[in-house]
């Protein structure tokens, strides 16, 4: 049994766009930069937004679900991290109470505090009803403070603060700041490699924040847990090459440690930038904005020649989202501009210019369940059948996974640790095979 207590809060809104990621990396560099050990974790399936956070606060960013990740899981990396730092901070998803099972759930599954981030922008003595209305709508649910972020003015903030109901207190009110913006694109934000100053600029958030009186500490909580059972060494002695770059950045931290707890050795390389595949047994493309970058991979003739080879070879590929508009004949990006990609399997992925898929899937095999979701701008057209389907949470089938030899592909992000079996057989090049 792990146990251990640490100063917690689920940071959220009442809807995106309030802030809230930007003030939980503030957030964390502001207890780092205290002396304060710092660990954040993300709510849902995001890749995003831990790139920022793990910058933020100096720590690996791991997801908590409580259906994609489990609740057992969720509770236990809450609990080793409560043995480990000083303070939590769980950054959310969407609003509170948005979604099945909702960031209010997890606040609730896990015993912690959700802290709220209110965006003020035209909102005076309302402010306080809408705390109200968040910290009543669930009765197991506990809300102590919450955060105005935006405020024009001192005397904005006064008004905020004197609408407070009794029971709720305004932990501090952010003012409009060039720090507390951070850019976006189609997918959500910029990866954290690709935003220079990005240090620079997390310090001075942190100072922002300090100065509206947010350093003080959340409520400390005691987390309990028992320690999951490994996974069996399914990999053991199977070297796995993973794409890693601007281009494919989209991973998961507990795919890696399961892929090592079953025995694997990773291995990284970039197709961007590299001419050679690492000495290899298999191969994972996960996604990321390969139609960014398409220029790029198409001029790297050497790298998509030996991506090929692994495959006429007979190798396994794994290939997620956007690896697998890297694996078909051509890719349009959003201006229109076609690119060759590598023609491992038929079609065209070409961009939408808007989300064309959404939500949390699994894929059903004798195997396990393997878990996890979809999230994607762009639309394949292709001649081949698929090998089988993923199916939403509600029920009814979605996205199509293909395979073509040892490659298997699909717009579908799984989470490795919820079907360790599986993932072992789609690296060694095992038949799946769907459950009845």
């Amino acid at each position: 049994m792990l146990q251990g207590k640490a100063h917690a809060a689920l940071i959220s809104a009442p809807g995106s766009g309030q802030g809230k990621s930007m003030v939980t990396a503030a957030l964390a560099r502001l207890h780092r930069n205290a002396g304060r050990t710092v660990r954040v974790f993300k709510h849902g399936p995001d890749y995003l937004d831990p790139m920022v956070q793990e910058v933020a606060s100096g720590q690996p960013v791991y997801q908590l679900h409580p259906w994609m990740t489990g609740e057992h899981e969720c509770r236990w990396r809450l609990a080793k991290a409560a043995q480990e730092v000083d303070v939590i901070l769980v950054e959310g998803s969407m609003g509170l109470f948005d979604g099945s099972p909702s960031s209010a759930d997890l606040a609730i599954l896990a015993g912690i505090p959700a802290l709220p981030v209110i965006d003020a922008w035209g909102m005076a003595q309302t402010f306080g009803a809408v705390a109200q209305g968040l910290a009543n709508y669930h009765p197991d649910l506990t809300i102590h403070e919450v955060i105005a972020n935006r405020i024009g003015s001192p005397g904005h903030s006064k008004l905020l603060n004197e609408s407070m109901p009794e029971g709720i207190a305004l932990l501090g009110a952010i003012p409009r700041h060039d720090a507390m913006k951070i850019p976006d694109r189609h997918l959500g934000l910029v990866q954290a490699s690709e935003l220079s100053g990005l240090d620079a600029q997390l310090d001075a958030a942190a100072k922002v924040l300090e100065e509206a009186g947010l350093g003080r500490l959340p409520k400390e909580v005691s987390l309990s847990a028992d320690a999951p059972t490994p996974a069996p060494d399914y990999l053991r002695g199977v070297r796995i090459a993973i794409a890693k770059d601007d281009a494919f950045a989209f991973i998961y931290r507990a795919n890696l440690d399961v892929l090592e707890e079953m025995g694997a050795a990773l291995h990284f390389f970039s197709p961007l930038n590299d001419s050679t595949l690492p000495e290899c047994d298999a191969l994972w493309l996960p996604g990321g904005y390969p139609e960014l970058h398409a220029a790029r991979f198409t001029a790297n003739q050497p790298m998509r020649e030996a991506i090929s080879a692994h495959h006429r070879a007979g190798k396994p590929i794994l290939a997620e989202c956007g690896g697998l508009m890297s694996c078909v004949e051509q890719l349009v990006d959003g201006e229109g501009t076609g690119h060759t990609m590598m023609g491992l399997l038929p079609g065209t992925a070409k961009m939408a210019g808007k989300l064309t898929a959404l939500g949390l899937q699994s894929l059903h095999t004798q195997s396990g369940e393997l878990r996890g979701h979809t999230y994607h701008h762009s639309l394949l057209d292709t001649s081949m059948q698929p090998l089988a389907r993923t199916r939403k949470l509600a029920g009814s089938e979605a996205e199509p996974i293909y395979r073509e030899g040892a490659l298997i592909a699909s717009y579908f992000h799984g989470y490795f640790p919820s079907a360790p079996k599986l993932v072992a057989d789609i690296f060694t090049g095992q038949p799946i095979h769907l459950a009845e």
